[in-house]
């Protein structure tokens, strides 16, 4: 009889792992292996999904990710760069914000061109620019002129390099973006 519940007890909790699906307006993060590192660079970032589900990526576009679950979203997100002829053999790996998140619900999330992506602990009075630092700082791509926060379902835009703006408070569960520096090195 022990033998039968432990092994429902197994059964339920891969049942219920396996059942976590992505919904609309979540947040994933989504990183590339198996490509050169200055592509990483192009593809490595937090992904909003749109209110009906889809998730916009470079050169392939729209890619419905409500319904999936994070694996078969990174095989569909593979398959689609094998298709296009991009890349031969990308792995990618599809986080979302929830999982990262502490029991105390106290983190905020770095993502794109940073040194150190990822959920980071929240601290009363941090700003963004203690936020970016707290991920390591831009990296060489990173365009610090134009981070985006995201926050209750909303997108601001600010500019690093202007001293009102590094002192923007950040709250817990904030969603902060540096973007890849465009071609003209902004």
């Amino acid at each position: 009889m022990k033998y039968i519940i432990m092994m429902f007890v197994a059964l339920f909790s891969v049942t219920v792992s396996y059942g976590q699906v992505i919904r609309g307006k979540q947040i994933l993060q989504i990183s590339i292996t198996g490509v050169p590192i200055a592509e990483q660079g192009r593809l490595n970032s937090t992904y909003p999904v749109s209110e009906d589900g889809y998730i916009e990526m470079w050169k392939i576009g729209r890619i419905k990710a409500a319904g999936a679950s994070k694996a078969a979203l990174a095989t569909t997100i593979a398959s689609r760069y094998k298709a296009a002829q991009i890349y031969t053999s990308p792995v990618f790996q599809v986080i979302s914000t929830a999982d990262a998140e502490t029991t105390d619900n106290h983190v905020f999330t770095v993502g794109g061109q940073v040194r150190q992506s990822g959920p980071k602990q929240w601290t009363e009075g941090l700003t963004l620019y203690g936020a970016v630092q707290a991920a390591g700082g831009e990296s060489p791509y990173g365009a610090i002129n134009r981070v985006n926060l995201f926050r209750n379902g909303k997108r601001y835009v600010y500019n690093l390099k202007n001293d009102k703006h590094k002192s923007v408070k950040i709250y817990a569960k904030d969603i902060i973006e540096v973007p890849q520096k465009k071609w003209n090195g902004k």
